[in-house]
């Protein structure tokens, strides 16, 4: 699938929360600014040709609901960002935030926990 642009992914993020809807619901949650109205539109009418959302013609109007999931997008972006940005290495990935100091040892500690014990946090 095709990378989000910034509008986008702020109007998947909504669609995500409303589990579909129509334009102007989307436009009614956005933080402002928001955008025009026609430009928000265009940027749904994008998502539904990368495959993102499907629509369906109610009356005069569409209605827009997620094709893909909010945790499979996030799955497919953080291996995308790792691989691009991190030489494909979870293991540079904690190392640059370690260095950069904004994860600490205890959280450190809680992620080893995890992975011994094979569970995920929420």
């Amino acid at each position: 699938m095709e990378r989000l642009t910034q509008p986008e992914e702020e109007a998947m993020q909504v669609l995500w929360q409303l589990n579909g809807g129509f334009t102007k619901d989307v436009l009614d949650l956005l933080p402002t600014p928001k955008p025009p109205y026609t430009t928000l539109a265009s940027t749904i009418r994008n998502l539904e040709r990368k495959g993102y959302l499907r629509s369906e013609k109610l009356g005069n109007s569409y209605r827009f609901a997620p094709q893909i999931a909010a945790e499979e997008y996030r799955k497919r972006f953080m291996s995308a960002f790792v691989s691009e940005y991190f030489k494909n290495s979870y293991k540079e990935v904690v190392s640059f935030f370690a260095k950069d100091q904004k994860i600490s040892a205890e959280e450190l500690k809680e992620i080893i926990g995890m992975i011994e014990n094979g569970q995920r946090k929420d």
